[in-house]
């Protein structure tokens, strides 16, 4: 809502972004800047500006069509805003994670999807897809804590593997160590191995 302007020396207007937009998150309130401006003609981007958590709109006073229309735009973006999709760097703000945890948590479905978005880089040729979230869903872990239950949750992942891990590496040990040596040649039952003759030679009584 608007709090005051001034037709004198220039036209300003103010919004107060409240915290069902920001979810206490300077990130998120500087994306509904760049949302803004964005929606905004060219010439007409500079105008606007952020201070704390206000939406400031100032113009000369000789600029009253541009003003009007640039005010109804930030109107619209204001109105809009508790709804707009929460962007990877918002939502990492906004519950404190880390990038790693945001792909970790969205590649195991803890962390839903409300689909992608692509954009330009600025002053590049390049684009980048990127997943979005649902604002109610980032508002209902803000709550409810998620982020420091599934922390818990991966942490005890981990130790189990761990132990799971030195559980087959004592086993694989033991089966080396219990593995039987391989038994020396037993000496040859033949008297005389390798000598020809030798059965006839034992026939006929000479070794009795």
């Amino acid at each position: 809502m608007a709090k005051h302007e001034k037709n004198d020396i220039e036209l300003i207007r103010t919004w107060t972004l409240s915290a069902a937009i920001t979810m206490g998150s300077s990130v998120r309130a500087k994306g509904l800047l760049q949302e803004i401006q964005a929606r905004l003609p060219a010439v007409s981007r500079k105008a606007v500006s952020l201070e704390g958590v206000d939406l400031v709109l100032a113009m000369p006073a000789d600029a009253r069509p541009a003003f009007t229309a640039a005010a109804s735009v930030v109107s619209q973006a204001v109105e809009e805003a508790p709804s707009l999709p929460v962007i990877p760097r918002e939502i990492q703000d906004i519950l404190g994670m880390k990038a790693s945890e945001r792909h970790r948590w969205l590649a195991d479905g803890r962390l839903p999807s409300a689909g992608t978005r692509t954009v330009r880089l600025a002053g590049r040729a390049r684009q980048i897809t990127f997943h979005v979230f649902d604002p109610k869903l980032v508002e209902d872990l803000l709550d409810r804590g998620a982020i420091d239950e599934w922390r818990v949750e991966d942490a005890e992942a981990k130790a189990e593997k761990r132990a799971k891990a030195a559980y087959q590496a004592k086993v694989t040990r033991l089966a080396k160590k219990k593995k039987p040596a391989k038994k020396a040649d037993e000496p040859s039952q033949d008297p005389a191995p390798g000598l020809r003759g030798w059965e006839d030679f034992d026939l006929d009584g000479l070794l009795r």
